[in-house]
């Protein structure tokens, strides 16, 4: 029923393997994504935002939390210049994402501008599945594949989200906030099974600690400040203990 990102492209040519990122839409991750979205869609309408800004919003800034972020504040009456800040600073995490990601997809013969394209469609789903499957991929396959998807996911969003926008009358507002919570119950879930080292598990039982702690302390900067103070315990736990070298 859902697509296998295992199973190759019967031909190995750049085609082949864009149209095998393509066909990752119908995958779980995807599916699970695109739920989200459609709440975002709701949630979008009853704040006032009109279609065409609510689909401009997901074809541009491509994060659902900094999505989120960025109407909600707006909602809130806080000013244009405080949240763009607070969109840059929810978004600082796709920086290291892109940093981890792009060395594994390039080769020698990767035009840089491919690359830069390709780099916004790094969000969380497309950077679990990379990360997670890539590796298994020839060299040369690997652009191909993360454009198709990254682009096929991108798009399928933003038809969800014009979709649920133009429906949310129909639509009871207990489910559109409930598809909002299958996309952190799924990072958290596919984080966890990517896990390769301890220091990442380290990371990851640290963040679900310390996120909601600062959530009461500074809720403004709560999910960057627990991010760059637990990643760096991890970090430091990861290279003082030898265990926590070793593949887990």
């Amino acid at each position: 029923m859902f697509y296998s990102f295992k199973k190759p492209p019967r031909s190995d040519t750049p085609r082949a393997w864009f149209l095998h990122g393509v066909k990752g839409v119908f995958s779980i991750p995807a599916i699970i994504l695109i739920s989200s979205f459609i709440g975002f869609g709701a949630l979008a309408r009853e704040l006032g935002w009109g279609l065409a800004e609510t689909t401009l919003i997901t074809a541009t800034i491509w994060a659902l939390p900094s999505q989120v972020v960025f109407i909600g504040s707006l909602a809130g009456g806080a000013t244009l210049a405080a949240t763009i800040i607070a969109v840059a600073l929810s978004a600082v995490r796709l920086l290291p994402m892109t940093v981890a990601l792009v060395p594994m997809m390039r080769d020698e013969k990767t035009p840089k501008t491919v690359l830069y394209l390709t780099s916004h469609f790094v969000a969380v789903t497309a950077w679990v599945v990379a990360m997670r499957f890539l590796p298994e991929m020839p060299r040369h396959a690997r652009v191909p594949f993360f454009a198709g998807f990254g682009a096929t996911l991108c798009l399928t969003n933003i038809a969800a989200t014009a979709i649920s926008h133009s429906l949310t009358g129909a639509m009871p507002p207990m489910l559109a906030a409930a598809l909002f919570f299958l996309v952190p119950i799924y990072f958290l879930t596919s984080l966890t099974a990517a896990a390769r080292f301890r220091g990442e598990v380290y990371a990851l039982v640290l963040g679900l600690v310390l996120g909601p702690a600062f959530t009461f302390i500074i809720p403004q900067f709560d999910i960057l400040v627990a991010g760059a103070i637990g990643g760096t315990l991890a970090y430091l736990a990861h290279r003082l203990t030898k265990r926590g070298a070793k593949p887990l």
